[in-house]
């Protein structure tokens, strides 16, 4: 008797979970997207910067003879462009796997 009352109690539990959806504070979502913007654009000018010293390890590697600094200088262009597209998919993945918010 005592399982079908935790049953019936978890049932309820879980009807009232599905009906919450957290909502920020009034007020909010102003500064939070202002941080997420300046997040983003930091993002973006660290990419620019790191293909700049990319294509600086090539050309420096190609002027100078060393062919292991235009290896890494590849390498780290090619490493950017993934983080790139990484940066243009997660957040679709997250948005899937979060749903609307509501538990």
């Amino acid at each position: 008797m005592e399982l079908l009352a935790v049953e019936s109690m978890t049932a309820d539990a879980m009807l009232v979970a599905h009906k919450i959806c957290p909502k920020a504070p009034p007020g909010a979502v102003e500064p939070t997207n202002q941080i997420t913007s300046y997040v983003l654009r930091g993002v973006i000018a660290i990419m620019g910067l790191a293909i700049l010293i990319g294509l600086g390890a090539i050309a420096g590697g190609r002027l100078f003879a060393m062919p292991h600094a235009s290896k890494v200088g590849v390498i780290s262009i090619a490493v950017i462009f993934v983080c790139g597209i990484a940066l243009l998919v997660l957040p679709g993945m997250f948005n899937a796997f979060i749903g609307s918010g509501c538990v």
